[in-house]
């Protein structure tokens, strides 16, 4: 039970949190195994916990130890995380645009229901005046004696009826989506790929803009867009530390299906600012 209750809570504030020492003591701060993110800037995955965006634990390493060992060796080499960092951000950007792109197409049928209506109506119309006609016929055929091709007539416009009921059915459901998008009058989020409605009141508004999800997107873009533009100035550097990690591939009481890491704590650096909201 100690043991648990011990486990339980370095998931909660890290894993040095008890001064222990983890059994990979010798991992420095380059090894692939530590998350680069982290130690430039901020990890995404620290950034939507508690959201429906909530993207789980990093499986790589977090430590404020390695955070300070490469602030102070980036002083005098360059070790190109920034570029790891860029690559790690452009991946939720592409992701997050792609919901966009996708969501917008779910809200962009309005104007192709309007056309597919009008076609419906303009159809139902000649079904219409076609069964006005062939009803029109069978009486004359009715009062002429010619009973036989009257009942044939009549079988037509009852398969007139059914067109027309089907094209019925069909209208209703493209007006039942017109007038669900015209009642919710649904926008995308173009930083975060939330839907919001034009109907929202200035509180609720601010919820979202202000929310964990958004902010976390906000941070995102802006950190990813200020990156690409410092670093298409410079060359990215080549690993050359990297020859000299060696790996420890034996078990760790730290190693679990969480990853390397001790927990989503406060120790890991999560972004300040903003209320934690699932908008």
């Amino acid at each position: 039970m100690a043991a648990e209750q011990r486990r339980m809570l370095e998931q909660l504030m890290g894993a040095d949190a008890f001064g222990g020492k983890p059994s990979r003591e010798n991992i420095a701060f380059f090894d692939p195994r530590v998350c680069k993110s982290f130690i430039v800037g901020t990890c995404p995955h620290d950034m939507f916990v508690n959201t429906k965006m909530d993207i789980g634990a990093c499986p790589k390493l977090h430590s404020d130890k390695f955070k300070n060992e490469y602030e102070i060796a980036q002083k005098t080499k360059d070790y190109g995380f920034e570029w790891d960092y860029m690559r790690d951000l452009q991946k939720y950007v592409r992701e997050c645009d792609q919901r966009i792109e996708s969501s917008e197409k779910k809200l962009d049928y309005a104007p192709d229901e309007e056309a597919k209506s009008n076609t419906l109506l303009k159809e139902i119309g000649e079904i219409e005046k076609t069964i006005i006609s062939q009803l029109e016929e069978v009486e004359v055929l009715g009062e002429t004696g010619e009973v036989l091709k009257a009942i044939e007539e009549y079988h037509k416009v009852e398969k007139y009826k059914q067109d027309r009921t089907e094209k019925e059915k069909d209208l209703r459901g493209v007006t039942d989506n017109q007038n669900s998008s015209t009642q919710q009058k649904l926008q995308v989020c173009d930083i975060c790929a939330a839907y919001l409605s034009r109907l929202d009141n200035d509180r609720r508004l601010a919820d979202h803009f202000w929310g964990k999800l958004h902010m976390g997107h906000k941070i995102i873009r802006e950190t990813y867009q200020q990156l690409s533009k410092e670093l298409s100035k410079r060359t990215e550097p080549p690993r050359d530390y990297l020859k000299n990690v060696q790996y420890d591939d034996r078990p760790s009481r730290y190693d679990d299906d969480r990853g390397y890491q001790g927990g989503r704590g406060g120790r890991r650096g999560r972004p300040r600012g903003g209320r934690s909201s699932r908008y």
